[in-house]
């Protein structure tokens, strides 16, 4: 409990220089747009890909998943995407909490190109269930700006 007044200034100063200084965050996929300096509005998608297989079987491999990518994943989204190696939890539908292997697939797109990019996004979470018997896919949607730099050819 603050009790001096020197405290109490203290502590009003520093809790608004944290609400001055902190990030401002917007809707994920509501109408405001970034700052034009940051870059042009983009989704960023994010796919959370579990390896353990049910029953115990031999998880989901590196190459097996690349191989997925390659296949799957590319002929979609030829621009570009990126793939991280993680580690992660989830409670299953019978209620144990599977600790795992995972990869993170991050895809960007310009915001409007959301309607062409949700079923195909949708495609692959499921081809990855089907194929390697998986209960479920991960998926994180957020806007954001996104500029790629490029040298000029000058």
């Amino acid at each position: 409990m603050i009790k001096s007044p020197v405290r109490l200034t203290a502590a009003v100063l520093t809790a608004g220089l944290i609400g001055v200084g902190g990030p401002v965050a917007y809707g994920a996929l509501g109408n405001e747009a970034p700052s034009e300096r940051a870059g042009a509005a983009y989704l960023e998608t994010s796919l959370f890909f579990g390896t353990a297989m049910p029953g115990g079987g031999e998880p989901v491999s590196d190459e097996q998943f690349h191989a997925f990518v390659d296949e799957v994943v590319t002929p979609q989204f030829p621009a570009g995407l990126t793939v991280q190696d993680g580690y992660g939890q989830y409670r299953d539908g019978h209620g144990v909490i599977e600790r795992e292997k995972s990869f993170e697939l991050v895809l960007l797109y310009p915001v409007a190109e959301y309607d062409a990019n949700d079923p195909k996004i949708e495609g692959i979470r499921e081809e990855y269930k089907k194929r390697f018997a998986q209960e479920s896919v991960a998926r994180v949607d957020d806007r954001t700006a996104v500029d790629f730099w490029r040298p000029s050819l000058a």
